[in-house]
């Protein structure tokens, strides 16, 4: 097999790096004798591209959801030093450019970076998105558009917290780990996580959100509230922390529409079986039942599937080992190897 050099350009989208490509197929792809590394170029650094460049030919070079557009005329003005170029994106930009429920910041954010977008398709020989739905928004914009799963980089735990006879047994930890772009999919099963916490002794809820966390369930009992970590703090957090059941609502939107299924591998990182919203993308790998639980967008009703849960700790502990059974065989990394060696080739 021919050594191929790779090279991220990073402009800080760190987690979508390491997730579908650095801390998953990268090793693969180093263990095969290829060449593999990351540039931070966040920022325009010109004496740095002018004493790389003769470094980067031949190249294959990922960009990841953004760069600035300074780079990208400097790519643009040497293309045939490099080699294989290629876009990987994992949310749908242009749609939380325009959702007025996101944060201000993060829809400012994302115009930006959708600004860009136009001359970064035009730029790179392929694309890379993390989901089908996404895929189709990206159809008619650029000729040759592909589709990688989330990969698992996580080590998935032993689920030794489900194993507590009743005597012995801990509050059941409930988890929310979605960030404020998911605040308004958190606001509205509020009112169903409010009756459990006031109804139930033996519940625990965590939402990684800090001071953007709802007034209405700061005030519960047993509700703690850290704050949302950096991407290799949060890393650490996860591999610490276990869950009995995490939450992933989702919101019928046009952003949302955009996403992919990570949020089912995080929760089996947890070790923790997942309670999802009864829509694409969860409906395309959630077993009701079997390996999670799928919900309408009724509050109640989520407050009636959590409560099913832990009425049925049997049950549920059985849905987190075929859950974390599923993250595995549907996050190999090894899969995203693969996908990026027919890529650059």
């Amino acid at each position: 097999m021919r050594s191929e050099r790779w090279l991220v350009l990073s402009d800080g989208a760190r987690p979508t790096e390491d997730i579908y490509f650095l801390e998953s197929a990268a090793p693969f792809l180093r263990a095969d004798g290829h060449d593999v590394g990351r540039l931070l170029v966040r920022g325009w650094k010109g004496w740095l591209a002018k004493k790389l460049l003769r470094r980067m030919v031949g190249v294959n070079l990922i960009i990841c959801r953004s760069l600035s557009m300074r780079w990208i005329s400097w790519l643009r003005a040497h293309r045939e030093q490099f080699g294989r170029m290629l876009y990987l994106v994992d949310d749908d930009i242009e749609a939380a450019a325009n959702d007025l429920t996101l944060p201000d910041h993060y829809c400012q954010r994302m115009a930006d970076i959708a600004k860009c977008q136009p001359v970064l398709l035009a730029l790179c020989d392929e694309v890379v998105v993390s989901s089908e739905q996404l895929a189709k928004r990206f159809h008619g914009r650029h000729g040759s558009v592909n589709v990688l799963t989330p990969p698992l980089i996580a080590s998935l735990p032993t689920r030794s917290h489900f194993e507590q006879s009743p005597s012995q047994r801990s509050p059941w930890r409930i988890g929310f780990y979605g960030t404020r772009a998911h605040l308004n999919d958190l606001k509205h099963i509020e009112p169903g996580l409010e009756n459990i916490q006031r109804q139930r002794q033996d519940t625990e809820l965590e939402i990684m959100l800090g001071q953007y966390t709802p007034e209405a369930l700061c005030d519960l009992p047993r509700v703690t509230t850290p704050e949302p970590l950096a991407w290799p703090g949060f890393r650490r957090y996860q591999a610490s922390h276990q869950v009995h059941i995490g939450l992933a609502p989702l919101l019928d939107s046009p952003f949302n529409q955009g996403k992919s299924f990570i949020k089912f591998l995080d929760i089996a990182a947890m070790g923790g079986v997942g309670v999802y919203s009864n829509r694409y993308p969860y409906t395309e790998i959630v077993r009701h039942a079997e390996n999670g639980l799928l919900v309408e967008d009724d509050p109640y009703a989520w407050q009636a599937a959590i409560e099913e849960l832990l009425d049925n700790p049997s049950a549920a502990a059985e849905m987190a080992r075929t859950a974390a059974d599923d993250a595995r065989r549907l996050g190999d990394p090894q899969h995203a190897a693969e996908f990026w060696q027919r890529l650059g080739r």
